[in-house]
């Protein structure tokens, strides 16, 4: 999992830098301190599931990495709608966070299969 483990701040990262570009507007702002704050605390909510203290402590904590990707995504796809000239970055972003997602579900449903 340490590969996860650096993909998920990669994620974060590749976000921020992102975010740097983004033209300053009241607008936009807050497009960018959300899409920030959801990204980095995937990475930070998948470091804390790796120091669980039970299966259902490792699930849940999983769940908010799941909400937090999946909200990344999100904004993301917000910034598609009005940003064109990025467009290709932003896909890139998104596909990264579609992947994610994809990843974290599949660790959700085998935890929950393990435990029964």
């Amino acid at each position: 999992m340490q590969d996860l483990k650096k993909r998920t701040k990669q994620f974060a990262v590749d976000c921020w830098l992102f975010c740097k570009q983004v033209p300053r507007s009241r607008e936009l702002d807050a497009w960018v301190r959300q899409l920030i704050r959801s990204s980095s605390s995937v990475g930070a909510n998948y470091r804390a599931s790796q120091r669980a203290k039970s299966t259902a402590d490792f699930i849940n904590k999983l769940k908010i990495v799941e909400e937090e990707i999946d909200e990344s995504a999100y904004w993301l796809e917000l910034f598609l709608e009005v940003n064109s000239e990025r467009k290709e970055e932003i896909t890139i972003l998104h596909k990264e966070a579609k992947e994610l997602l994809a990843i974290i579900v599949a660790s959700i449903k085998t935890s929950r299969a393990n435990r029964m």
